[in-house]
């Protein structure tokens, strides 16, 4: 059984400025620990410490036992890597090295066989593609051949062999994720870290990991904003926040209440400190004054100083972080009675026609399996529907988006312009800009802002101090909150949510369900938070066999 020692750590970011110091927790044997916080309060940093991918500063990180990663960017992987790519990428680093040895030295061999079947060339390369297998097996990799092959059954439903070079990109964010649990979850590693593991993963698939984290007997450390995933698993919680972090013993259920008592404990010490503060100030003061004119009360006034002075470098008890105010005010505007129409809607492939209707003001959540069109049918609508309308351009990339391949219709009620939010952030014209510099140039649906302006629509959001930063290096949480704000700024009277909960902490959550309560307009979201549901009241089910329906209540569990 494994174990992990954290220590005093702290991190200084390279601007000098101090992320967190101080922090300590164990995460002992078997022990399934949950790391929860505000989105950029160093959740991910502190994991990446742990893992060893960042120098520990200050304080010291203690391991025992094989660990295993899964690092945040599994689930949005669109690039050519392949699936043995995505395998190695959470193995030991031996075996990962290993790995990478064997592809290198193959494609040396074949391009030197394509040179020259029998020159000096290809026989060296056959020599190192050896030697480089000869490592492969000593670092275990036959062993974990069978791991990769049992595991692409029961993910893919077909054996390694045929799907080790499928580029990972075909695979969707849910497929992904699965594929990477099942193999850190099967594997042999005793400590496991897992970033944000629940991330697309339908309902039936977080319901698997719930079910996995409380019967593994491995010792798991790991962060998740889903409520009620923490609520089934975490047996302990650090919360990372106000520039350290603390340990609440107990589950996420009852974190809440031990916050708001740990928070009015610290209050109270400060109190009592100030009190104490202010009459040892005014007990010096008052033997000052008597030792103006009486010298017998000159050691009493130098005591008092002394004992003032080891007061105040002693220091005050900190004071609670202050909680995050973000206030969402997403405006929208009167549209149509009906805002969607949909009349024997079929997206190619994925479902049969279908007839829907959304009204004005409608909260409807879309839920079903991964895989099952969801996603399709807001991007669809996104781009304006089946005969986009001028009066009904969308307020952002909508028609940048893909097209979908659909029969039948899906038309926009009167003054109903679209906005989108995509699970997963994919705004390449805003990665290299600051968010200062894209809300001040503003865009066809947006009046620019100058710097004050900017300010003070991204201090609503918890994100002045980002302000100078470029959105590719946002956290996930502060990517998904700036695009927010850009839907609230545009007019959007639509609103097209995919999984727009999945990477926000549980303050800007909860905000935004404050928001979308207040908005003067229609919402449609894609959800796996079966706590983001319970703020719909209609919900529209994509079925696995293709049938779309709406259903009384949320369904989570079909074929």
């Amino acid at each position: 059984m494994g174990y992990v020692d954290v220590a005093g750590v702290g991190h200084t970011l390279p601007d000098g400025r101090e992320l967190f110091a101080d922090v300590s927790f164990r995460v002992g044997e078997g022990a399934k620990v949950a790391l929860v916080g505000p989105n950029g309060a160093g959740k991910t940093t502190l994991l990446r410490m742990v893992a060893g991918d960042l120098p520990t500063g200050t304080g010291a990180i203690s391991r025992f036992g094989g660990l295993g990663v899964m690092r945040q960017f599994i689930g949005m992987i669109g690039d050519d890597t392949r699936l043995l790519g995505l395998a190695l990428a959470v193995s030991a680093p031996g075996l990962r090295a290993a790995g990478e040895r064997v592809a290198a030295a193959e494609a040396a061999m074949h391009a030197a066989e394509l040179r020259g079947k029998f020159s000096t060339a290809a026989g060296k390369a056959q020599v190192a593609y050896a030697d480089a297998l000869a490592a492969w097996g000593e670092a275990g990799g036959y062993d974990a051949e069978v791991l990769f092959d049992t595991v692409s059954t029961i993910v893919l439903d077909q054996p390694w062999d045929a799907t080790r070079d499928r580029p990972v990109r075909t695979l969707s964010g849910g497929q992904q994720k699965r594929f990477a649990l099942e193999l850190l979850l099967r594997g042999t590693d005793e400590v496991l870290l897992l970033d944000e593991p629940d991330n697309f993963l339908d309902v039936p698939g977080k319901r698997w990991l719930e079910d996995r984290l409380r019967e593994s007997r491995k010792s798991v450390l790991y962060v998740s904003h889903d409520r009620e995933l923490l609520a089934r698993t975490a047996d302990r919680v650090v919360a990372v926040e106000g520039g350290s972090a603390w340990v609440h013993p107990g589950g996420f259920a009852t974190w809440h209440a031990a916050r708001v008592a740990r928070h009015d404990s610290l209050e109270e010490k400060r109190r009592r400190w100030d009190e104490e503060h202010q009459k040892l100030r005014e007990l010096m003061l008052t033997y000052k004054q008597k030792a103006a004119y009486n010298s017998d009360m000159a050691s009493r006034y130098q005591s008092a100083q002394t004992r003032l002075r080891k007061f105040e470098e002693a220091g005050p008890p900190p004071l609670p972080p202050r909680d995050q105010d973000i206030r969402i005010r997403l405006g929208g505007g009167r549209t149509g009675k009906r805002a969607v129409i949909c009349e024997q809607l079929e997206l190619d492939g994925l479902t049969y026609p279908f007839d829907l209707e959304l009204w004005y003001g409608d909260r409807v959540a879309v839920l079903g399996a991964n895989g099952t069109g969801k996603s399709h049918f807001l991007r669809l609508l996104a781009r304006g529907g089946t005969d986009p309308d001028p009066a009904n351009t969308p307020v952002d990339n909508g028609m940048a988006l893909t097209p979908v391949a659909h029969g039948g219709s899906a038309r926009l009620g009167a003054r109903v312009r679209p906005g989108h939010f995509s699970q997963t952030h994919d705004r390449p014209e805003l990665v290299d800009r600051t968010l200062v510099e894209v809300l001040w140039r503003g865009d066809d649906h947006r009046a620019g802002l100058d710097r004050h302006g900017a300010m003070a629509k991204l201090r609503r959001y918890e994100l002045t101090g980002q302000g100078d930063q470029r959105f590719g290096t946002l956290s996930g949480g502060q990517q998904a909150r700036f695009l927010v704000l850009l839907l609230e700024l545009s007019g959007a009277t639509l609103l097209l949510l995919d999984e727009p909960t999945d990477n926000l902490d549980l303050a800007s959550a909860e905000a935004l369900e404050a928001g979308l309560d207040a908005f003067a307009g229609t919402v449609l979201a894609v959800t796996h938070d079966r706590w983001f549901t319970r703020s719909f009241d209609r919900f529209v089910l994509f079925r696995g066999d293709g049938e779309v329906v709406e259903t009384p209540e949320p369904v989570w569990d079909v074929g």
